[in-house]
């Protein structure tokens, strides 16, 4: 079973699951309508797909996840696909027990496995075999274990995908101030963000000049909107491997400390318009909330 805190993990969960049923209406309506689309198979890939439940809190509180959530959807139609990717061994025979018991009837595989191999071996499938595929992609990874060259590679695809990025929990925490970066958080920047160290020192820290009673110093500092620099920094990255990227949901922990970005990117205008819709009211909701919990 997986563990995780705060109000932020229904928060993601809600504002996916709105998503989900607006999709398949829409692809639903065009396979059914038109011709250039009745040849179109429904796949949806879960890159984190978890054990099927999530324990929330110091309450331990069991909220269903997403996969099973998603499997549980048949109106107005289901995927023709579900590929569950987990690397963690006990999730994964969790969630398969989970399909076998309930979801035999669909068409579901689980992948014990990590994310970086297996999503080569989904992109090699979608251009050589898979052309037919329209795909719903949810990554929600662990930390920053997603590589950018594991996202670099879906470029041109028909893939809607949902992407968590750890700005706040991962890239700043690993952004130390001074700028001394240990030879492993760096490579974990390097790997996440697709940048050199050069272009992670150009991008996150600046220089500045003192005079002291001994001359000049130079000291270098981390640069105070680190968290927004590196949004932004991963949403014009996105935009060079998809045509459009939505809005974030932003996603704060009860400190109101910035924990995550989510958003969608897609090659159709459309998908992105849904998402930026629900996206914008799940904001306004959230903080509506957090000021009548302050007030």
């Amino acid at each position: 079973m997986n563990e995780f805190g705060d109000t932020w993990t229904q928060e993601k969960i809600e504002v996916f699951m709105k998503y989900v049923p607006a999709y398949l209406k829409i692809m639903h309506a065009q396979i059914t309508k038109h011709d250039y689309a009745k040849n179109w198979k429904l796949m949806y890939f879960d890159g984190f797909a978890g054990s099927g439940g999530i324990l929330q809190g110091s309450e331990q509180k069991f909220i269903e996840g997403i996969a099973t959530r998603v499997l549980a959807i048949d109106d107005p139609r289901s995927f023709d696909l579900y590929y569950f990717v987990e690397f963690d061994k006990h999730n994964a025979e969790l969630l398969t027990k989970f399909i076998q018991s309930h979801f035999l009837d669909k068409n579901a595989h689980v992948a014990n496995a990590d994310f970086n191999t297996k999503i080569i071996d989904f992109e090699k499938f979608l251009r050589a075999k898979g052309k037919n595929y329209k795909v719903l992609s949810l990554i929600d990874p662990y930390g920053m274990s997603v590589k950018w060259s594991s996202i670099e590679i879906l470029k041109n695809l028909s893939i809607d995908m949902w992407i968590l990025v750890p700005t706040g929990i991962g890239v700043n925490r690993l952004l130390k101030n001074d700028g001394e970066i240990n030879d492993s958080w760096l490579n974990k920047l390097k790997n996440f963000l697709g940048l050199s160290e050069q272009e992670i020192k150009e991008t996150f820290y600046k220089t500045e000049k003192t005079t002291t009673l001994f001359g000049e110093e130079t000291r270098i500092r981390k640069e105070e909107e680190a968290i927004e620099k590196a949004h932004q920094l991963y949403k014009t990255k996105l935009k060079t491997i998809f045509k459009y990227v939505s809005d974030s949901f932003v996603m704060r922990n009860s400190n109101n400390s910035i924990l995550y970005h989510f958003l969608l990117v897609s090659n159709n205008e459309p998908a992105v318009k849904i998402a930026n819709d629900i996206i914008d009211k799940k904001q306004g909701i959230t903080k509506l909330q957090k000021w009548h919990s302050q007030a």
